[in-house]
């Protein structure tokens, strides 16, 4: 693909989801208008009472992005095994790395031949949060969950790479990534490379435009994924009885936290969109730990991420991929549901 018509399709994606929700939204006013302004309202106050902790969250991303500082990432991949999973397993915990660039990187970063290790570590956690999804979580679940999440994320990424470093020299592990023309490409294509460290972004205008597309980019994607997420908890809500999950996913049934990772994690579309869903599934009897699973999952095993990985890595790497996120869900479940 051109760049051209790269960014003719980066231009559409949001057009037509934007076009999409304003489908939904009157649909929904056509089909129960008795709903339709009770609706609107429980949006409109949804966006309003996460916005003192959401906006500083997106500064934060918009500021890591246009400061250079995720150019730096690549160092802490390179030295000792144990050192470098546990750097990549912060770092992916806590920084936004250039959103949909995250993979071009560390195709890259494979191709350039650092380990696997840490590379499985940043993988893992990655996808899960980062600030924005730290102070959105926060806003709407609370910060037990926003920092149990936090915690999940860079757990799941130790418990990976250490996993992971057990095969390090297996064949498979020396050279995990497919030969293929999507992978060649992706390696040209490395996010933050020749990009200085500079903090004061104010400073110069390439880095505030940087900023300010960042910035426009975080909050419309935001925004995109919770109106109509809130949108759908007032219908859960609206639907649902109180207590009408227990029987599935409560805190008393063992099956609980293995039905979140196995039947909605792959479901699951967007770490945003389902943070006022889950809130709805809770208050409809969904424990704690089945909760904290399905959002930590929905990041490492969905359909979406696991499509974005399988194209590039060997059938045995994917594997392991997904049987780390897997497990690594399951246990981050029971140990929420143990400390709630």
């Amino acid at each position: 693909m051109t760049d051209h018509s790269s960014s003719l399709a980066e231009k559409s994606g949001p057009s037509r989801l934007w076009w999409g929700i304003v489908v939904l939204v009157g649909a929904s006013a056509a089909l129960w208008p008795s709903h339709a302004v009770s609706t609107a309202a429980f949006v409109i106050w949804g966006l309003v009472s996460v916005a003192p902790i959401v906006i500083p969250g997106i500064v934060l991303a918009a500021w890591i992005v246009a400061s250079g500082a995720d150019g730096r990432i690549a160092g802490a991949f390179e030295g000792r095994l144990g050192p470098s999973v546990l750097a990549a397993s912060v770092i992916g915990a806590v920084t936004p790395v250039c959103g949909v660039t995250v993979l071009p990187m560390m195709v890259g970063l494979l191709a350039a031949g650092v380990p696997l290790a840490p590379i499985m570590a940043f993988w893992l956690s990655s996808p899960i949060t980062d600030p924005a999804m730290l102070a959105t979580t926060a806003a709407t679940l609370g910060w037990a969950f926003a920092l149990g999440k936090t915690l999940g994320a860079f757990g799941i990424g130790v418990f990976g790479g250490a996993v992971t470093a057990f095969f390090s020299r297996r064949p498979w592990a020396l050279s995990a990534l497919r030969d293929t023309g999507l992978a060649r490409k992706l390696i040209t294509q490395r996010c933050g490379d020749d990009v200085p460290f500079q903090p004061r972004v104010w400073r110069s205008e390439r880095r505030r435009a940087v900023f300010r597309r960042q910035f426009m980019a975080t909050s419309r994607l935001i925004l995109i994924c919770l109106i109509p997420a809130f949108a759908a908890e007032y219908a859960l809500n609206a639907t649902l009885t109180p207590g009408s999950l227990a029987a599935y996913v409560g805190k008393d049934q063992w099956w609980a936290i293995p039905a979140a990772v196995f039947v909605g994690a792959p479901a699951y579309i967007d770490g945003y969109a389902a943070l006022p869903l889950t809130r709805a599934l809770i208050d409809n009897g969904m424990s704690q730990g089945a909760a904290m699973a399905f959002l930590i999952s929905g990041g490492v095993v969905s359909i979406w991420g696991a499509m974005a990985i399988a194209p590039v890595l060997k059938l045995k790497p994917f594997l392991l991929y997904l049987a780390l996120a897997v497990s690594g869900s399951l246990a981050a479940g029971y140990v929420f549901e143990w400390l709630a």
